[in-house]
């Protein structure tokens, strides 16, 4: 019995180093998630706004995720220090719900991709039909049209429908050439034409969507599928432990 055990202390040893190792990565990928929701609350709100109908949630789940599987991954380097069945047992459940919620995360985005496309263009239509360029959603619509060089949801002429053009016209936010941009001729459909940005905002966003969602849901889905590692290696040492009755000195 004694030399079984000498036998499979190598193997135990080696499995906690995987486990450590594992644990390390799982947790600086919670760390990521907090990061990302972190910075979705504070920096992406505005733009969230638009492609959500109602107040979403998703920055707070992303902050509740990272912060549970920090917690979590620290459990874990514990359990594997200490050499707790128990405890790897319990670690090995968490990454399997993790792994379900992920699972589910990934084919959900990707099924459901073409509602959001839907849900953007009413959000986005009515963001601009309403602009006064004080609100939330009204700074969104100027940071979207900034940063990705576009103007108004199809194109330019959205914003003749708008409530803001009769008195002010297009917002500056569409010119092309900020200096190039009098707040007269913004006011003139003809002249504003020719200043302001041509393709809408509507299209680029959609394309981004369209074209990165395939890659979004396959790195969630590899991460989730990591996940399986770590279950795999936490079940094989808490049964090596129990069947050779090892304890970590």
């Amino acid at each position: 019995m004694a030399s079984r055990r000498m036998e499979t202390k190598p193997v135990i040893t080696c499995l906690k180093s995987l486990l450590i190792v594992y644990s390390f990565v799982f947790w600086i990928t919670g760390a990521i998630l907090l990061a990302v929701g972190l910075w979705g609350k504070f920096i992406l709100g505005p733009y969230i706004s638009l492609i959500a109908e109602n107040s979403t949630n998703a920055p707070y789940v992303l902050i509740g995720t990272g912060t549970t599987i920090i917690v979590f991954g620290l459990f874990g380097c514990f359990a594997t220090c200490r050499g707790s069945p128990w405890m790897l047992k319990l670690y090995a459940m968490f990454l399997s719900l993790v792994f379900l919620a992920e699972l589910v995360a990934g084919i959900s985005g990707f099924v459901f991709r073409h509602e959001i496309k839907g849900t953007f263009l009413r959000t986005y239509n009515e963001a601009v039909l309403n602009y006064n360029a004080q609100d939330e959603k009204s700074i969104a619509v100027d940071n979207v049209q900034r940063s990705l060089r576009c103007c108004g949801v199809m194109n330019y002429t959205s914003w003749f429908s708008s409530v803001y053009f009769p008195a002010n016209g297009i917002p500056p936010s569409c010119c092309a050439t900020k200096s190039d941009c009098h707040p007269t001729d913004m006011r003139n459909a003809t002249i504003a034409a020719g200043k302001v940005y041509q393709q809408g905002c509507y299209e680029l966003v959609t394309s981004f969507i369209e074209t990165n969602m395939g890659i979004i849901a396959g790195v969630t889905f590899g991460i989730a599928f990591s996940q399986l590692i770590g279950m795999l290696l936490a079940c094989c040492l808490s049964r090596f432990i129990t069947a050779n009755q090892y304890e970590m000195v």
